[in-house]
């Protein structure tokens, strides 16, 4: 999406739909394969301004819900040597600016605030079957873990690391407009 005319969505607060919203990351093991995860619970609201460029995104993450389809994958990432989940329960986004097609803001990891800028591809506005007012979008960006201070690692056999530095983040989000 190139023009924020091209977003067709109503002005007003619309809620993040935690049932069709998946915040997903990707970093590379041992620098040859993928490892995916996600955030089950996320909660938020987006204020859509008449004027797109000043709407207002406010997201947040609890960490311990995080999940990559090995528990003890998800118990490293819970402890201190990555998110430290007990002292740091929840990631915040909270955006700064938005063009229509991307989205800026200020991303809080353990207390850490660095501001990214994600891509954003508007998927539409329709009605579900019982009348409700549904809009989607997935936004995508990639980070340096280490900027939040998520610096565990370990070397492997031949050079090399563990987990790369780089991580892709993933939304697919669906927001429900409030009354």
């Amino acid at each position: 999406m190139s023009a924020t005319t091209e977003l067709q969505i109503p002005a007003g607060t619309w809620a993040i739909d935690p049932t069709h919203t998946e915040v997903g990351f990707v970093a590379r093991h041992l620098m040859v394969s993928k490892v995916r995860g996600y955030f089950r619970e996320v909660s938020g609201t987006v204020e859509i301004a008449e004027d797109i460029t000043k709407s207002v995104v406010d997201v947040t993450a609890q960490i311990a819900s995080v999940e990559t389809g090995t528990a003890d994958r998800d118990a490293h990432l819970k402890s201190a040597d990555f998110f430290d989940a007990e002292q740091f329960p929840t990631m915040h986004f909270v955006s700064t600016s938005f063009d229509g097609a991307t989205l800026t803001g200020d991303l809080t990891i353990k207390d850490v605030t660095k501001s990214v800028s994600f891509d954003v591809d508007f998927g539409g506005v329709g009605q579900d079957p019982w009348g409700n007012t549904k809009a989607g979008f997935e936004a995508t960006t990639t980070v340096n873990r280490k900027d939040w201070g998520l610096t565990w690692n370990a070397a492997v056999e031949g050079g090399g690391v563990l987990v790369s530095d780089k991580i892709t983040i993933n939304i697919d989000v669906q927001l429900a407009q409030q009354a």
